[in-house]
């Protein structure tokens, strides 16, 4: 996988959304959980509407976007949304389920594994995390088995089925994030969500018509609760985290979704009176050290880098910098060939720098 070229520094923009996706994506667990339809059939629905939405709006103003990415030049852009929508339906085809299988706080803690997945996947790419990211990871992921001891404990298979659901959802989010990451750099939000959203939809679809999965009959609350997430989890969620991706690391991006498992829990217990375990506040108390360890190294890191490019590009100081070779007074042959006394020698353009 490519690495994504340097990014701009982070702007208030990308904080706030980020913040909203993740009270956002908090509702996405207990809606699944309350929602009375195969977790599949969910899945499918929330990414074909939110295309509907998407897909006029990008078609009318993103044309031009489209027909860059049909011409041969854009078909490697193209193919990163289409490989993280692919990556996207293998998400919501584990960790839906597992969210009707074990709690909903289970569920959203082990599915927030990400980004130790995404860590290895940022290694896979060249970039190295500093010592106290992999730390603060290492005590999230802690956070996140504790807070699921009780379920391991019971022996239940259909509980440690959900577990191992969650698990691989997170693996396939991490997957799906660093795709997102690079197709961002040179395509819009809205372009790219659309891309990404259809190819979900289309490889669920398919999913559910060779597993006789039901996608109607549905009760109201069924389509309310759908309606939810595609407004929530899909367009504020989803979307949101896309669009930060432009300033912000997918490994930072999967940190942060790590506030998702306090939010769904808190949210599980007031809808779905699903209360949490005593044994697992600990580990949601690790979560959340975790995230605060991981971003404080990742803002070190921007700092030094920062710092560390100011010097690179400062003058030393008394040095008067090359002294061109033709510099002493007198005039200077035009005609005369590159190369020859009095004649200027072309230099060639310096390349800018690879963006």
């Amino acid at each position: 996988m490519v690495s994504p070229p340097s990014r701009a520094p982070i702007d208030p923009l990308s904080l706030g959304a980020v913040a909203l996706a993740v009270a956002a994506v908090s509702s996405s667990a207990p809606l699944i959980a309350y929602a009375a339809a195969p977790a599949l059939a969910v899945a499918f629905w929330r990414n074909v509407i939110s295309v509907g939405l998407l897909g006029p709006f990008a078609l009318i103003r993103r044309r031009h976007e489209f027909r860059a990415l049909a011409r041969r030049a854009g078909r490697r852009d193209a193919g990163f949304c289409v490989l993280a929508g692919l990556a996207l339906a293998v998400h919501f085809g584990t960790w839906m389920p597992s969210a009707q299988l074990t709690s909903v706080a289970t569920a959203t803690a082990l599915v927030v594994t990400q980004p130790v997945w995404q860590g290895l996947i940022a290694l896979g790419q060249g970039r190295r995390l500093p010592a106290a990211g992999w730390l603060g990871i290492g005590v999230a992921v802690l956070g996140a088995v504790w807070a699921v001891g009780a379920d391991l404990d019971v022996g239940s298979t259909r509980a440690v089925l959900g577990d191992l659901l969650a698990v691989g959802g997170g693996i396939a989010a991490a997957v799906y994030t660093a795709l997102g990451e690079r197709a961002r750099t040179t395509i819009s939000t809205v372009t790219y969500t659309t891309i990404c959203y259809g190819t979900c939809g289309t490889a669920l679809l398919l999913v559910c018509l060779v597993g006789g999965v039901r996608l109607a009959g549905f009760p109201a609350s069924t389509w309310l609760a759908v309606l939810g997430l595609v407004v929530g989890a899909q367009l504020l969620g989803h979307s949101m985290f896309n669009y930060a991706l432009r300033r912000i690391s997918a490994t930072t991006i999967s940190v942060l979704l790590l506030l998702e498992t306090p939010g769904a829990a808190l949210l599980a217990w007031l809808w779905l009176d699903q209360v949490p375990r005593p044994a697992a506040l600990p580990g949601l108390l690790l979560l959340l050290a975790g995230v605060a360890v991981v971003l404080h190294a990742e803002a070190r890191a921007a700092r030094r880098a920062a710092a560390d490019a100011a010097v690179e590009h400062r003058p030393l100081v008394g040095d008067p910098g090359p002294v061109p070779r033709d510099s002493r007074p007198g005039p200077v042959n035009s005609d005369a060939g590159p190369g020859t006394p009095g004649g200027s020698v072309a230099e060639p353009p310096v390349p800018a720098p690879d963006r």
